[in-house]
């Protein structure tokens, strides 16, 4: 596992801090799950968003591709 350095605003790094203790886990453990929920998130938004253009555009791709 590589490391990563991200700088956070005061009140966002005890915001962390403190549901990291409520959930007692580490804030590393809290911002990794974060990055991977984030991440899944918005790869199913991006993939959607392309179906939805490729079937609005399915006559045109399928020109191109001739």
């Amino acid at each position: 596992m590589s490391g990563l350095t991200l700088a956070l605003e005061p009140g966002l790094r005890q915001a962390l801090d403190d549901l990291a203790d409520a959930q007692d886990r580490t804030p590393e453990e809290v911002a990794r799950e974060a990055v991977h929920r984030y991440l899944r998130e918005e790869g199913l938004r991006v993939r959607a968003v392309a179906e939805r253009l490729a079937a609005a555009h399915a006559d045109l791709l399928r020109r191109l591709g001739e």
